[in-house]
């Protein structure tokens, strides 16, 4: 019976020295992509909001709409962990809020466990969600949600406060039980740090090759996202040779050479004698 990899599967694979890989994915197609390339979490992220519906940011996404996203992906998976986002606000409110959400989240949204953003200040909050049974993964570093409050989209981990400040929230979130940690567009050395004091593993995202494993979204390995972030690699232009797909379709309904032959079905001439005369009565 095919499972999905678990929270001790993922240390697992930090103790046994192997890179963790992750992709964030929104949908059946592109998870069940992503599974059947052999990565080891798929992340429903937040950032759907922005890949996916369109908005500025993170924020505006709402649990119902992370549901939906969520269910999606996991129906395409049979063997990687599935992470949901909490999103923005269905966390914050307080400990209880955060828990009965998160919970809501594993129920409708089929996820394995769930991430959440910001470190010391919702310690209490991972450790309140872990304690009810839900595996959570931690996120510092660069946090979406907040970073128009704490000076924007930028590097973080540049001045040694601000790197130590990161490196006491991990150490938190790993106390408070937290099972693995994201840790985003962070300096690499603080990435260094982390991975050799922390026991969890610590995924990064733009912060270097010393982390244990790697994350990146979807859209941005192949190409279809127009605004990647500055530290995504794109393997294919996926964007190019879809349109380019579109632009043929089009030109063959214009023209018509679609449909062809083989994607059309005639009736039998006798049923089609038969029609004409039924109709014509």
């Amino acid at each position: 019976m095919e499972r999905h990899l678990s929270a001790l599967d993922i240390q697992k694979i930090k103790r046994i020295g192997r890179k963790i890989v992750m992709v964030t994915a929104y949908d059946y197609t592109s998870a069940r992509l992503a599974d059947s390339a052999g990565v080891d979490i798929i992340l429903v992220g937040d950032s759907a909001s922005m890949v996916m519906m369109g908005m500025k940011d993170t924020r505006y996404l709402t649990l119902e709409e992370m549901i939906v996203f969520c269910k999606s992906a996991a129906r395409g998976v049979k063997h990687a962990m599935v992470v949901g986002d909490m999103p923005f606000m269905s966390y914050q409110v307080s400990v209880e809020e955060a828990v009965r959400n998160a919970g809501k989240l594993v129920k409708e949204g089929l996820v394995d466990a769930v991430k959440i953003e910001g470190g010391t200040e919702y310690a209490d909050t991972v450790r309140a969600i872990v304690r009810a049974g839900i595996p959570v993964m931690g996120h510092i570093g660069l946090t979406p949600q907040s970073a128009s409050m704490e000076s924007g989209y930028r590097l973080r981990g540049k001045r040694a406060e601000e790197a130590k400040s990161i490196i006491q929230d991990a150490l938190q979130l790993e106390s408070a039980g937290a099972f693995a940690i994201v840790l985003e567009y962070t300096t690499c050395e603080v990435g260094k740090i982390l991975s050799e004091r922390l026991s969890i593993p610590v995924i990064g995202i733009g912060s270097g090759p010393y982390c244990d494993g790697q994350v990146l979204v979807f859209h941005d390995i192949v190409g279809l996202y127009e605004e990647p972030p500055p530290f995504a690699k794109k393997y294919i232009d996926a964007a190019s040779l879809i349109k380019d797909a579109l632009i043929r379709y089009r030109e063959e309904v214009l023209t018509n050479r679609f449909p062809s032959e083989s994607q059309y079905w005639n009736m039998d001439p006798i049923e089609y004698s038969r029609l004409l005369e039924l109709i014509s009565k």
